[in-house]
């Protein structure tokens, strides 16, 4: 019974663990970007400094999960299997959304005009951690 129990708590914990990964390297590959174009431009640091903080969000849905998983009742390998799923994910959406910000924060520092449509890429990567988080509590349901 015990191993099922932990079974529940390791998927619990992966979901936080690979979405903090994952937000880790993000936020590192686009804060070594904006330390470069900081550096040269005079304007726009709050943008570039935004855009570098974007991944960190899958942390937070890692956590509201690791939440849930908790307190679930559903069996402890339907906990696994969520919180992994889920986990990589989150992991993976940050990496890439850090990709996809490094560019945007390139981008503006060549044409500051394209500022509001920089966050179009991001977002999009966002979107698939969010299905992820919202897949995940509604298997939770289930």
């Amino acid at each position: 019974m015990s191993e099922l129990i932990n079974a529940q708590f390791v998927g619990a914990i992966l979901a936080l663990g690979l979405g903090a990964i994952g937000s880790s390297i993000g936020c590192g590959l686009a804060g070594m970007t904006s330390h470069g174009v900081m550096a040269k431009v005079d304007e726009g640091h709050g943008l570039i400094l935004g855009l570098s903080a974007m991944p960190a969000s899958q942390t937070i849905y890692g956590f509201v999960l690791m939440i849930l998983l908790q307190g679930s009742t559903v069996q402890a390998s339907t906990a696994f299997g969520i919180g992994l799923g889920a986990g990589l994910a989150f992991m993976t959406s940050a990496i890439y959304q850090g990709k996809a910000c490094s560019s945007a924060i390139l981008g503006v520092s060549k044409k500051s005009s394209i500022s509001g449509k920089v966050f179009l890429a991001p977002g999009i990567v966002e979107s698939f951690a969010l299905f992820a988080l919202v897949g995940g509590i509604v298997l939770l349901q289930g």
